[in-house]
């Protein structure tokens, strides 16, 4: 584990990327390039799982999937990774009725490559931590969240952090606190903040 969490840090660029993937709302084998993504202009939303056929991550993977349609609206492509090769994600789905909705990329690297350059790459087990990772359309990591083995992710939370994330590529002078949501109020950073937060929201 020693080697795990060091690959790219927030705020830095993402170094392009391909992966073989699985696509389950085709029915085929496809690839996955960041490169073409951010020539789309697209955000792209990586979540790596340790391994296909286990137990905590079908029910991950089945929540990103009802969040899908949501992260599609706003301009995300959608990439679950695992060390997996793309035919073991075709039987998975295939078997575990937990995917039937599961419609995004489903990313291969069994040799690591990518998981490493994330910094979720455990060397010993060969598989990949939990990390959720949000990269904007001019490729740079604006979100970095790493889970160990046994606890699953919530996806609200990261549809939610989505939208904060866009809202402040739109708006660069406010931040948005704790919980924010679509419509709610926001902060713009001043002296006059400093110490008056609370009732700058109220």
């Amino acid at each position: 584990m020693g080697e795990c969490c060091s690959g790219v840090k927030v705020g830095q660029n993402v170094p392009e990327f391909e992966l073989e993937t699985f696509e389950p709302g085709e029915g085929k084998f496809g690839t996955f390039s960041l490169a073409k993504a951010k020539k789309a202009k697209k955000w792209t939303v990586l979540v790596f799982y340790p391994a296909d056929f286990t137990f905590i991550c079908p029910t991950e993977l089945a929540d990103l999937a009802a969040k899908q349609a949501e992260l599609k609206k706003l301009g995300c492509e959608v990439v679950s990774v695992s060390t997996d090769t793309k035919f073991v994600h075709y039987g998975w789905c295939n078997q575990e009725l937990l995917l039937k909705d599961v419609k995004y990329h489903m990313g291969a690297d069994p040799k690591g490559s990518v998981s490493r350059l994330f910094g979720v790459y455990d060397e010993e087990s060969g598989l990949a931590l939990r990390g959720t990772f949000i990269i904007n359309p001019e490729g740079t990591l604006v979100s970095s969240e790493v889970l160990f083995y046994n606890v699953g992710r919530e996806m609200d939370e990261l549809v939610r952090k989505v939208r904060a994330f866009q809202y402040v590529a739109t708006n660069p002078a406010e931040v948005c606190p704790a919980k924010w949501q679509p419509g709610a109020q926001t902060l713009k950073p001043s002296e006059k903040l400093v110490g008056a937060v609370y009732q700058a929201l109220k």
